[in-house]
């Protein structure tokens, strides 16, 4: 049961008040009324003595109060720490709640700045100054760099007024300017360091009691927690970045260590069972995850072969492509060229050169046993110069086994390496250009132009076609391509050595013969269908060149039609090779490649005649090649084109002086002319071109004369 008191009690209108939690002005009402209703004097000291009482019991409530409201800010505030995730909203919460608790107008918190030597504004609550809130202290300036020195709390009830502490006119303009005239501030210590001062400011003059410094401080002691946590938290988030950063490279390395160790055991057994270079390409366009090929020196990008062999490594080309040189011992083997790749990281990288150098060492294994085949090669094609009484079936036997087929039509070629500094022939005894005895172009005896017995046109001993000495063709010593002195160009010893290399392997790829005889190299390469034997040597001359980095003069026989049948022709096709080979050095074409077709009527000297064949031949290829589909035009439909042509030229090549030595209308000479270009081509009225048709058209009416 409640228990009640009587009204007449003193202590019974102050129970009354503290129960509602009435304000203190409150407790002087029941004295008062006492006194308006004259109660006597014990009665007033009895309720006086009970007003004191009751103060003294509300003022233990409301410091209870008090207290349990700053333990659960400091509980929350530990909350806070707890779950820290925002430094910043946590010292804004520490700020906002030592305002709220201490009944400050402001409330701000500084940090110290280590690289800068200050101390600078972190955190505000309350403050309306733009200027107090960019403001930076130097190291013992103000109220904070007092504190900040001693490490212990300090007040001001009036800021400006107060000359334990240094005043600078940054600061107080600052404080000024936000209007602050008690100050409470207290260090944010870690360990025996400070690293900030909290702040609890008024805008008036106020006395901070010592509960109200003790609150402060838990407040930055918590704030030095949170700063210090945050700190530790980021140092702890940079060392995972790192560590995870390292272990994603460590990663990365084992995945590479085990992709370099997966090809190098493929590579490895790839070479112990024989595998080839193709073998190899798709091994390394599997782990490679592209596609990759072997191309040969005439078939690879040569701006890019070229950068990989000066920088040693493989090389991008063009957006998505990789090559790196096969190369050994300064000799271009090929390429191997990864495509579809625009982006190759270094171990990849390495990948493809490392398959690079499996690849020489492929192609030089695979050279050495073809040096040993090209020996046979060679002996086969020296028995076909030197023996042209071989037995058929032999030969073709011997051919067999290297994979030749000599009952098809094949073409001798004369290949010579030019000197690299001048692009002509290293000079030597009967050099092209030389001027001792049997040169091309000499002064002396059996010169290609010269007045002298035996020059190029001459009647005398040695001609054209002569066996004396100094002829083109000669056997003698003195010819422009005997074997004696004045022979064929001396190229250096390393020059011949790389193109014989060359030309056995261009000998091998397709399935002919070669040999080295002279002082220089011959071929007997197939003639495949619809190809010609000057569109050979060009080839020829170009790919030698590429192969050997110089140039490659190569002269060609015409086609041989089945050298295993009729070996003798072997021989005549490879002197007429030389000799086309010595022309094109004398008419400066040094490293092209042609045949004696390439050279017009001068064809016909250089092409001679072939061993049993009629005499006339020559004339009949030349008279055929220049105005052969004219003859037949006139054959077939019954036309006077030839006729109309020989009237032309007679005439001066005026269509007006042709019409009346043939009679007819102007219009028809015009239409006639007009089918000769369509078969002869746009360039037949050139003067180079025209030239040889007279001289064509000359020989044929010889020709028909005499019955060839």
């Amino acid at each position: 049961m409640p228990v009640t008191m009587p009204d007449d009690r003193p202590e019974a209108p102050y129970l009354e008040l503290l129960v509602r939690g009435a304000p203190a002005e409150a407790y002087e009402r029941p004295v008062l009324r006492a006194r308006a209703d004259k109660a006597p004097a014990d009665r007033l000291a009895a309720l006086e003595r009970a007003k004191l009482l009751a103060l003294r019991v509300r003022g233990e409530l409301e410091g209870r109060r008090r207290r349990e409201a700053e333990l659960s800010a400091l509980y929350e505030t530990a909350h806070d720490l707890a779950g820290l995730r925002d430094l910043d909203a946590v010292l804004q919460a520490i700020v906002q709640r030592a305002r709220s608790l201490l009944g400050t107008e402001v409330a701000y918190l500084t940090l110290n700045d280590p690289t800068a030597g200050d101390t600078y504004m972190r955190v505000t609550d309350g403050s309306v100054s733009a200027r107090f809130q960019q403001l930076r202290l130097g190291m013992g300036e103000g109220l904070g760099g007092l504190v900040a020195q001693t490490a212990r709390p300090y007040v001001t009830e009036s800021y400006f007024h107060d000359p334990r502490f240094q005043h600078t006119h940054t600061i107080d303009a600052g404080v000024r300017d936000e209007g602050l005239v008690a100050i409470l501030g207290v260090p944010l210590l870690l360990g025996s360091g400070v690293i900030g001062v909290l702040f609890a400011a008024d805008r008036r003059a106020r006395v901070f009691e010592r509960e109200q410094t003790a609150l402060l401080g838990s407040f930055a002691a918590h704030a030095a927690v949170a700063i210090d946590t945050a700190h530790l938290l980021a140092e702890t988030r940079t060392a995972l970045a790192e560590l995870e950063a390292a272990n994603e490279i460590i990663r990365d390395r084992s995945r590479v260590i085990e992709r370099a160790s997966e090809v190098h055991d493929r590579l490895t057994e790839l070479v112990l069972r024989g595998g080839g270079v193709h073998d190899v390409a798709d091994a390394v366009a599997e782990v490679l995850s592209g596609s990759v090929e072997f191309l040969e020196v005439d078939e690879a990008p040569a701006a890019a072969v070229d950068r990989s062999r000066a920088d040693g490594h493989a090389v991008r080309d063009g957006e998505e492509d990789w090559v790196a040189a096969v190369s050994a011992g300064g000799e271009l083997l090929g390429a191997l060229v990864l495509r579809g790749h625009p982006r190759l990281d270094p171990m990849d990288q390495r990948t493809l050169e490392r398959a690079a150098m499996v690849t020489s060492l492929l192609q030089l294994a695979r050279r050495s046993a073809g040096e040993a085949e090209q020996r046979v090669r060679g002996e086969l094609l020296d028995d076909l110069l030197d023996t042209p009484d071989r037995e058929p079936r032999l030969l073709r036997e011997r051919a067999a086994r290297l994979r030749a087929d000599l009952d098809t039509p094949h073409v001798v070629l004369a290949a010579g390496i030019e000197a690299p500094d001048t692009g002509t022939p290293a000079a030597g005894p009967g050099a092209a250009h030389g001027s001792g005895p049997g040169a091309a172009h000499g002064s002396g005896p059996g010169g290609a132009h010269g007045s002298g017995p035996g020059g190029a046109h001459g009647s005398g001993p040695g001609g054209a076609h002569g066996s004396g000495p100094g002829g083109i063709s000669g056997s003698r010593s003195g010819g422009a391509h005997g074997g004696g002195s004045g022979g064929a160009p001396a190229e250096d010893a390393e020059g011949r050595r790389r193109l014989w290399s060359a030309a056995s392997h261009l000998a091998v790829t397709r399935h002919g013969l070669a040999a080295t005889r002279d002082g220089g190299t011959v071929l007997l390469l197939p003639l495949a269908d619809r190809d010609t034997a000057d569109a050979l040597a060009r080839r020829t001359a170009r790919q030698l060149g590429t192969a050997v980095h110089a140039a490659v003069t190569v002269g060609a026989s015409a086609p041989v039609p089945a050298p295993a049948a009729r070996p003798g022709e072997v021989a005549a096709g490879y002197a007429e090779a030389r000799r086309c080979l010595a022309a094109l050095r004398v008419l400066g074409r040094a490293g092209e490649g042609a045949a004696a077709e390439d050279f017009g009527f001068l064809g016909l000297l250089l092409a001679g005649t072939r061993e049993g064949a009629p005499d006339g031949t020559g004339v009949q290829d030349f008279v055929t090649r220049t105005v052969g589909a004219v003859i037949d035009y006139d054959e077939r439909r019954g036309t006077e084109l030839i006729r109309t042509l020989d009237a032309y030229f007679a005439g001066g090549m005026s269509p007006a002086r042709t019409k009346d030595a043939l009679h007819v209308h102007v219009n028809t000479v015009a239409q006639r002319l007009e089918r000769v270009g369509r078969l002869l081509g746009p360039d037949w009225q050139s003067p180079a071109r025209s030239l040889e048709i007279q001289l064509a058209l000359r020989l044929h009416r010889l020709a028909s004369a005499v019955g060839y």
